[in-house]
């Protein structure tokens, strides 16, 4: 009775088995009909692809790449009629085509039990994927204007999806010999997409997976870099952060991002010296970037306030003249950087707050005019650097405003102090 059940019960698996496999025969029948009904395709491929006996078999996913490929084959057939047609389904199936299509050539290099690889789709399937690249731009550029409109992380991951499996097909095995591929200009800049919409949605593994890709280009590599590195640091790996503004450096030395953190990095962490010493090759290689003159000045000025906490106040001292040599190299290299007067302003104000400190207050010491002399002579010298400022960036207030307040004040300039309080 037994032997009886178990041949019943296998007969009834064989009969499954047939059922599902003779599913996707009839759905491929139908997407290669001249009028396809596409929604009994799909039904009778979807329930196949998630079916134990058929969901492993490279024809079935085959099959499903080659509906959605039909789907947009026909979609472009009205546009050519001029009848009217859906822009987002050519999308759409062409980014579901390549899923279904990578799926199938990843089960189609399986080897079979003779530990031989027979994969008879790649050719004909790569050759497909490759005529439907422009329409996973359009369709990359398409979701994310929409994510840009309402910010709509379904929308964002659409677009990442479009741009990403464009980048993927240059590192698929399908792909490996092909010339189309290898000669491709445009992956870098699509690659460039795909990070700026994942760094967009703060995916930072896909900005990790696509911005390298991107890090040569003329035109964007330096950007993508920063994508990467500004990952690295919202992860909180701050080794590889580190290692990345090093890299971008050394990859784009004019571009001031990877400089201005590193400089950020080694000043806020106290790291004066490596600082100093990687500001110094910079200028050995360019004297006269105003740029780096401008962060050696930076990092003398901001060492100052370390050595005063460290109450080591005559370095502290003695720093601050440092500062004061860079960033006037700066502005005599260039008039118009407007954060180098301001600096140099402020360096002024510390040296007279420093001197203050020491003066007496004592008006009856035969001192007390000479020292108020020289203390008035440091917010001279502030004024115009101050002043400067505001004349070239009069909409950044920050570079200017609380230094003239300060320095009008102590210069008892009434008219133009009120101004300026008016301000406030």
């Amino acid at each position: 009775m037994k032997k009886v059940l178990f041949t019943v019960a296998l007969l009834l698996v064989a009969s499954f088995t047939f059922a599902q496999e003779k599913a996707v025969k009839e759905a491929k029948k139908i997407a290669n009909a001249v009028q396809p009904d596409f929604a009994k395709a799909e039904e009778l491929i979807n329930g196949a692809l998630t079916n134990p006996e058929t969901k492993d078999l490279p024809e079935t996913w085959n099959v499903a790449g080659l509906i959605q490929k039909r789907r947009s084959e026909k979609e472009m057939e009205n546009a050519y009629l001029r009848k009217p047609y859906d822009t987002l389904q050519v999308y759409n199936s062409a980014l579901n085509m390549c899923k279904y299509f990578f799926k199938c050539d990843e089960l189609a290099q399986i080897p079979n039990e003779k530990g031989k690889i027979k994969n008879k789709y790649r050719k004909t399937n790569a050759n497909s994927i490759i005529a439907e690249r422009g329409n996973l731009i359009n369709g990359g550029i398409q979701y994310y204007n929409m994510y840009l409109d309402g910010k709509n992380q379904e929308y964002g991951n659409k677009a990442l999806g479009f741009f990403g499996t464009y980048v993927d097909i240059a590192g698929h095995p399908m792909f490996a010999e092909n010339e189309i591929v290898k000669a491709d200009t445009l992956l870098p800049q699509i690659a460039y997409y795909a990070a700026m919409v994942a760094y967009n949605m703060e995916d930072y593994p896909s900005v990790l997976k696509y911005a390298p890709f991107a890090k040569d280009d003329k035109e964007v590599g330096k950007y993508a870099m920063e994508f990467v590195s500004s990952a690295l640091k919202a992860q909180g790996d701050t080794a590889k952060w580190v290692a990345s503004l090093q890299e971008g450096l050394q990859k784009y030395p004019d571009h001031q991002f990877f400089f201005g953190n590193l400089i950020d990095y080694y000043s806020n962490n106290n790291k004066y010296d490596e600082a100093t010493q990687f500001a110094d090759n910079m200028l050995a290689k360019d004297p006269n970037n105003t740029f780096y003159l401008y962060v050696k000045g930076y990092l003398y000025h901001n060492q100052y306030s370390f050595l005063k906490d460290q109450k080591k106040d005559a370095e502290a001292t003695a720093i601050l003249d440092k500062a004061i040599e860079y960033y006037q190299k700066t502005v005599e290299i260039d008039p118009n950087y407007a954060e180098a007067y301001s600096n140099l302003g402020l360096v002024y104000c510390l040296q007279a707050q420093d001197f203050s400190e020491k003066s007496t207050t004592d008006v009856n010491d035969p001192k007390y005019k000479q020292d108020q002399e020289t203390l008035k002579a440091f917010y001279e010298k502030a004024k115009p650097c101050y002043e400067k400022a505001r004349q070239l960036q009069p909409e950044k207030k920050d570079l200017w405003l609380n230094g003239l307040y300060r320095v009008y004040y102590n210069l008892q300039m009434g008219p133009e102090f009120e101004e300026i309080e008016s301000l406030m």
